[in-house]
C-alpha cells in the first residue's frame, strides 16, 4: 500500500513539472481521436516527408518553413490542415503518409534518459536499450503499472516506428471502424 502511495505522490510531482513522464508509470494507451495533439502541437518535418507532401499537396498549400526548418502549416485556429472531423472524431487525412512525429505521439523514443529517471523510462528489446517517456497532455493515458498490452504491442511498434521499420500503425493510433472506400483522385 504505501509504494503505490509513493508511486502516486512521485507521478503528481512530476505531472507537475509538466515534462514527459517515463513509461514505466503508464498502465496503457489509447488514442480517442480527439484531435488535441493537431491543435496544440506544431509538426516539424523530415526532408523526406516535407517531399512527399508538398508533392502531393502542393506546397504553399500543406506546408510552411521558418528557421531554416520545415512544418505542417496551420489553419488560423492554430489546427493542423490535414485535421479533419469526420462522425465527430478528429482524424488525420495524412494516414498514407503521416510524419514520424504524429505516428509516435503522445510517445517520446531516445537512445539516452533525456528527462531523467532511466530506470523508469529504459525499455530493452531486441532492437536495442531504449528510453521512452510520454507526454502527458494526452487524454488516452492511463497511469498505473505498465499493462501487458503496452509492454508488447504498443511499445514494440513505437521502437518499430521511431526506426524506420514498420510505416503501418496497428496499436499506436485510433481503433475505428470507417467503411472502405475508393480513394478520391487527388
Amino acid at each position: 500500500m504505501l509504494q503505490n502511495q509513493n508511486q502516486t505522490l512521485f507521478l503528481r510531482n512530476l505531472l507537475r513539472t509538466g515534462k514527459p513522464i517515463p513509461w514505466r508509470l503508464l498502465h496503457d494507451w489509447g488514442c480517442y481521436a480527439c484531435g488535441e495533439c493537431c491543435k496544440r502541437y506544431v509538426v516539424e518535418l523530415k526532408p523526406w516527408e516535407w517531399a512527399r507532401i508538398a508533392r502531393t499537396y502542393g506546397y504553399s498549400s500543406s506546408v510552411v518553413s521558418s528557421g531554416g526548418k520545415i512544418y505542417l502549416k496551420r489553419r488560423p485556429d492554430g489546427s493542423c490542415v490535414f485535421l479533419y472531423n469526420m462522425w465527430g472524431n478528429k482524424l488525420c487525412g495524412l494516414q498514407e503518409m503521416k510524419p514520424q512525429a504524429c505516428k509516435l505521439w503522445p510517445f517520446q523514443v531516445y537512445e539516452s534518459p533525456v528527462f531523467g529517471h532511466p530506470e523508469l523510462s529504459r525499455y530493452e528489446c531486441s532492437r536495442g536499450i531504449f528510453y521512452i517517456y510520454v507526454v502527458p497532455d494526452c487524454i488516452g493515458l492511463i497511469w498505473g503499472s505498465p499493462s501487458k498490452h503496452l509492454k508488447e504491442q504498443i511499445l514494440p511498434e513505437i521502437v518499430d516506428i521511431k526506426l524506420g521499420l514498420r510505416v503501418r500503425q496497428e496499436h499506436s493510433t485510433a481503433r475505428l471502424l470507417v467503411a472502405s472506400h475508393p480513394r478520391p483522385p487527388i
